[in-house]
């Protein structure tokens, strides 16, 4: 099954499947590693394996995940992968009604809570990262003065430029380049605020 370029999300019973913390957390682990058993992602989040296998099931209803090509000659594992190369979540597709809003409210909560995880979990263990690693991270924040359209203009550009820099590396690590090569968490937000 050839997989969707992007998948958007616009309705209240996918983005509440996805919503799920331990879902997402699935979620994020298949687009890492591409494709997967319940049983591999089971031990990265120390859950159960029927439960993590109850996950996928529903995460594969709403089209999120498929499964994919057996990687081994055990019948009984199943593999999964991400049913498209990424999801988008848009304001403008849930502000039609007061539960919609409202759920939408509450993933992109869960969402920034994860994403915040993450780079916690990079602070805590920088030290084992190594300088090269450690000075090629970074964090920043940049207050600027834009229109809605400017911002939209730069949400664009910046798009742009991270799947040039992911199709490159994803090119050549497919060549053979894989010394050094980590998986990268980039999380940028841009929004208005008023003083």
């Amino acid at each position: 099954m050839a997989r969707e370029e992007n998948r958007r999300i616009t309705d209240i019973g996918t983005l509440k499947a996805l919503a799920h913390p331990l879902r997402m957390k699935l979620y994020r682990l298949l687009f890492v590693a591409e494709v997967a058993t319940a049983s591999q992602l089971a031990e990265q989040v120390d859950e159960a394996v029927s439960l993590v296998s109850y996950h996928l099931r529903k995460l594969a209803e709403h089209g999120l995940v498929e499964e994919a090509e057996p990687r081994s000659a055990d019948a009984r594992e199943r593999w999964w992968q991400p049913a498209s190369d990424g999801v988008t979540i848009r304001d403008e597709d849930f502000r039609d009604a007061p539960e919609k809003a409202a759920a939408h409210l509450a993933a992109s909560r869960m969402f920034l809570d994860q994403r915040a995880e993450m780079y916690r979990r990079y602070l805590d263990e920088r030290a084992h990262w190594g300088p090269e690693w450690n000075t090629a991270a970074h964090d920043s924040e940049s207050l600027l003065r834009l229109t809605a359209g400017e911002l939209a203009e730069l949400k664009k550009d910046l798009t742009d430029l991270l799947k040039r820099y992911d199709e490159r590396g994803r090119a050549r690590e497919a060549t053979g380049d894989t010394e050094g090569r980590e998986h990268v968490a980039l999380h940028v937000y841009g929004f208005p605020f008023r003083v």
